[in-house]
């Protein structure tokens, strides 16, 4: 018989990659990422990049395919953030710094250790935490060298590794870098004309924009990436998450309340687990009924405003004359797109003479844009995070006016 886990054991993980057993759908994704490892593999090098919205999941994607392919491909995963890198020396600390790390308990730390030499040295009070450390000099001299370097680290490492899956997360410091650019360029042409067998994988996660962004200044790697690109889970997928997330911790979810995590959640896992904590916190009887989802999803609006959103937006939008836009907002279409005049129609006239500072401001604040597609007067909000946080705070709007 199953153990249920205790009421203070939530199955969501707000703010971090999805562990690997509560990972759902993507199978699509999962396979041809695989299937770019696995040629990878054979000696020849794949450059992917994995992109889609904020809060898509590319993270827990990315870490998910290190686990298959460490388990299924024999290759050696390194999961790197770079989040405040821009420089080229910052990518090749932090990868070195991520490989010492991981090897720690893996059966391979002594060849590291031995092929970085003095750079790897013991921290913490009792020196039993190891870190990667070098001057940028010589930090430089292993940017220059990188392929070499990785080539060498692989030809120490024995027990059937056939290669090695380097995953560069979170590189919107580097996106706007043209040194780096250039570098991953010239490291591609090296291994390309080297002529020797190279299995790697340089898995690089980011935002479409970013990916443009590097091929803006380096238009040649427009033709270098494989480009893997995250939609949305669909409706089942989400209802499948946030089923098997419950019953891990013996709680049933109702029809009712499970179309209400769905729809506020809008296929975005980031939204899905602040949501689902949200509603295990307010849950009594582990069985989540709708008043109690939504009740989590306002109570999920404020967490997600202030994680994701501007603190300007979150002023604007608590402002009394903004929230009644909001509550008529709700009663729209679940679409992130509207028209003005659609809008207008809902709004009294108090509404209606405050409508164009809203939107102004809202566009100011980058929260919307106009739609040329659309017409005249029709807005699209500028990322799906924007789009759902707004339904979520136009619903708790209606939950107090109600």
């Amino acid at each position: 018989m199953d153990v249920i886990p205790p009421k203070e054991y939530s199955p969501f993980t707000p703010g971090q990659p999805a562990p690997v057993e509560f990972f759902v759908g993507r199978l699509p994704e999962i396979e041809r990422l695989k299937g770019l490892v696995a040629h990878a593999a054979t000696g020849r090098l794949k450059v992917v990049f994995v992109a889609g919205e904020r809060g898509i999941g590319k993270s827990s994607l990315a870490s998910f395919v290190r686990y298959l392919s460490e388990r299924d491909h024999h290759v050696l995963g390194i999961h790197t953030y770079l989040g405040g890198a821009s420089r080229v020396e910052d990518l090749v600390s932090r990868v070195f710094d991520r490989m010492v790390k991981d090897s720690e308990g893996r059966g391979f730390l002594e060849k590291i250790k031995n092929h970085l030499g003095p750079r790897v040295q013991k921290v913490g009070l009792f020196g039993v935490s190891l870190e990667f450390k070098a001057s940028d000099q010589e930090l430089g001299s292993l940017g220059r060298n990188f392929s070499r370097e990785l080539s060498s680290v692989l030809a120490k490492l024995e027990n059937g590794t056939k290669g090695l899956l380097l995953i560069l997360d979170d590189i919107n410091g580097l996106a706007g870098s043209e040194p780096f650019a250039h570098w991953l360029k010239s490291l591609v042409d090296e291994i390309a004309t080297s002529g020797r067998p190279f299995p790697v994988c340089l898995l690089l996660v980011g935002l479409e924009e970013r990916r443009q962004s590097l091929i803006a200044l380096q238009p040649s790697l427009a033709r270098i990436f494989d480009v893997v690109d995250i939609a949305p889970w669909s409706s089942k997928e989400s209802g499948d998450f946030f089923e098997s997330s419950f019953q891990k911790v013996g709680t049933k979810v109702d029809p009712a309340a499970l179309n209400v995590l769905t729809t506020f959640s809008g296929g975005l896992p980031v939204l899905a687990h602040e949501i689902g904590d949200a509603v295990f916190k307010r849950d009594v009887d582990r069985n989540i009924d709708e008043s109690e989802a939504i009740l989590g999803v306002n109570d999920a609006a404020d967490v997600v405003g202030r994680k994701f959103l501007q603190p300007q937006i979150m002023d604007e939008i608590r402002s009394q004359r903004y929230r009644a836009i909001l509550r008529k907002m709700a009663k729209g279409p679940f679409e992130p797109g509207f028209r003005r005049s659609d809008l207008q129609e809902r709004l009294e006239d108090a509404e209606r003479r405050v409508l164009d500072n809203f939107l102004r401001r809202m566009k100011e604040l980058g929260v919307v844009r106009m739609n040329p597609e659309g017409g005249r007067g029709a807005y699209h909000f500028t990322t799906v995070l924007h789009y759902l946080f707004f339904r979520m705070e136009a619903r708790r709007a209606e939950s107090r006016a109600e």
